[in-house]
């Protein structure tokens, strides 16, 4: 089959700009629009919104500043649009997009996948003594939303039914890819290999730009180019194969390295990544630059999914506050210190005495003198800074106290303090994750256009996974030359991101000669102790042969997870660029002059 479906992601996140959409619609010439909407935050978001006012709970920008504009460009040239905008409510996503339709003058059917929300079953797996798949901790009494990550059949199969337009909750990111594939191709549910290919070509355009570009390593290659980044396009074939590219005359990069970190973006083990259809084996994973911005992907494998859905629910546990202000001149770093001990020890005392308990967390950080860095910080002098302080209590009354008393400190603590961000911090409650495993056997699927609902099965294999031999690594030569060391930066380039309270990190070595001496060196040992200050649990790293590549999970690195950290990265995004500073060593010969480094000095690093 000679056929290729070219497919636009048009929105990584709720917030994205709407240009994406329009710029795929009008310049992309594609066959599907795409968007992912949700995080696990987003769907907390959604479930308040929705528990205020019912008719609301899903991401409203899809429908009026992108559908509504573009219905007739859509329905004129015939592009069919997939999306998880519905979040916790599609139906009503659904019926507002019916709305904008009407009023477009356009007629397109649209088609609700159903089976995610969990939310009626949270007694029953409570009771079950279900608990979180990672820390073992017992589901809370009382849960904000609980979603299921659901596949791809369901979406396939609406799409098969003729729908233009399928909305969809809580589904696996990748899949608002794989979807269109399944109908294009005809791919079965034991298609492993073309599933796990598939799935890599949704994973890598669902984060919008940042496969063309965006959030590049090298970033002076694209910096030009960020006012019109270019959204991306799988052009994808039959086989599983696809090329990244973007549309004509937009900025931005598609090249090996751009793409090779959005594919180890959040990934863990590339030889086991599970998807709710297929157990994904990227680490062979081949990519070719075919041309300028178009980036062939190639050698994904996989395996038999999984007899369980991952579920996210969401808690409330208790309430946050965070406050910035500037400090400027000499000792910012140490008056800034100083003054949050006051603040903090000027609120506690204030509460304990109006019958509080003490802050449950606090979190203290100068940005500016690279609070990121920990041991590695190499600021002595710094001269202006950015203090925050945020805490956590039970009591949102007992936060309004640690709010009062942050402004005072303008005229009772350091000179300098100015420029507090947003005036006196609101107390916001603090939602946390709680991931479990559900067996799919036990939750309905279904898909409903036009009045009528069909149920989807559920593909139970009962096949066990193969085992898997050691991943093949470069050795190190057999002499002992003189060594020299650079950082990470000069030999690698890499993205950080996070699942859960775990932060993780794609390394990419530049040449393939590179990494046996990025191995040596980033050692887990090494690593955990690079980030002692932001890990407490365990370091875990995965080879990833095809790519030159290693990937690295930081257990219980984030405090607690992007919805409910009080550090000033609670995702963990920067975490990438602070290892780019770790030393690596290698021969000393490559520093000489005509030798693989010699721009990497030692005196230019240090």
């Amino acid at each position: 089959m000679n056929k290729t479906v070219r497919i636009g992601c048009g929105a990584g996140f709720w917030g994205d700009s709407p240009e994406g959409p329009a710029q795929l619609v009008r310049r992309g010439g594609i066959d599907y629009l795409v968007m992912d909407y949700l995080a696990e935050i987003t769907m907390s978001i959604l479930a308040r919104m929705k528990a205020k006012k019912p008719d609301l709970g899903y991401a409203t920008d899809f429908v009026t500043m992108v559908m509504k504009p573009l219905a007739k460009e859509i329905a004129d040239k015939k592009i069919r649009v997939v999306t998880n905008a519905g979040g916790v409510n599609p139906e009503a996503c659904r019926d507002a997009l019916l709305a904008a339709f009407k009023e477009a003058g356009v007629e397109l059917k649209v088609a609700v996948v159903h089976g995610d929300d969990l939310s009626a079953s949270a007694d029953a797996y409570r009771a079950a003594g279900t608990t979180e798949m990672f820390s073992g901790a017992a589901m809370p009494e009382k849960l904000a939303s609980v979603n299921a990550y659901l596949g791809a059949f369901p979406i396939a199969a609406a799409l098969a039914a003729g729908a233009d337009v399928v909305i969809t909750g809580r589904v696996v990111d990748s899949a608002v890819v794989v979807w269109p594939l399944i109908r294009e191709f005809g791919w079965r549910e034991s298609d492993y290999d073309l599933l796990s290919a598939g799935s890599l070509a949704g994973h890598v355009v669902e984060c919008g730009t940042q496969a063309t570009g965006g959030i590049f390593t090298d970033w002076r290659k694209v910096a030009d180019d960020w006012d019109d980044m270019g959204f991306p396009i799988a052009e994808c074939a039959a086989d599983g194969s696809f090329v990244v590219t973007k549309p004509a005359g937009t900025g931005g990069l598609v090249s090996t390295a751009t793409v090779g970190e959005q594919i180890v973006y959040e990934v863990g083990d590339p030889r086991r990544y599970i998807l709710p259809d297929v157990t994904a084996d990227w680490s062979a994973v081949r990519l070719e630059q075919i041309g300028p911005d178009r980036v062939k992907v190639s050698g994904a494998r996989g395996a038999a999914p999984t007899d369980s859905y991952k579920v996210s629910a969401t808690y409330a546990d208790g309430y946050r506050a965070q406050v910035t202000m500037m400090i400027s001149g000499r000792d910012a770093k140490a008056r800034a210190e100083a003054t949050a001990k006051a603040i903090l020890a000027r609120s506690g005392r204030l509460m304990r005495e109006a019958g509080f308990d003490a802050f449950a967390d606090t979190s203290v950080e100068v940005l500016g003198a690279e609070a990121g860095y920990g041991a590695q910080a190499r600021a002595a002098a710094t001269v202006e800074v950015v203090l925050k302080i945020a805490v956590r209590h039970a009591s949102k009354d007992a936060l309004a106290i640690f709010a009062r008393e942050i402004f005072p400190s303008a005229t009772s603590m350091t000179q300098s303090i100015t420029g507090f961000a947003g005036g006196r911090p609101e107390p916001q409650p603090i939602i946390r994750l709680f991931s479990f495993l559900a067996p799919k056997a036990d939750i309905r699927v279904s898909y409903e256009i036009g009045g009528v609902s069909k149920d989807i099965a559920p593909h139970l294999p009962n096949e066990r996974l193969p085992d898997l031999p050691p991943a093949p690594v470069g050795e190190l030569p057999a002499d002992s030359p003189k060594l020299a060391t650079v950082p990470l930066i000069a030999l690698a380039h890499g993205r950080s991101g996070d699942k859960g309270d775990i932060r993780h990190i794609g390394v990419l070595a530049r040449k393939g000669e590179y990494l046996p001496w990025i191995r040596r060196s980033a050692t887990e040992e090494a690593v955990a102790r690079y980030f002692k200050h932001y890990v407490k649990g365990r370091v875990e790293r995965f080879e990833w042969p095809a790519l030159n590549g290693l990937n690295f999970m930081l257990h219980e690195g984030l405090a607690g997870g992007g919805i409910a950290s009080l550090r000033h990265d609670p995702q963990g995004k920067a975490l990438a660029q602070i290892f780019m500073d770790f030393p690596i060593e290698v021969p000393a010969a490559w520093l000489e002059k005509g030798g693989e480094l010699e721009d990497w000095s030692k005196e230019a690093y240090v």
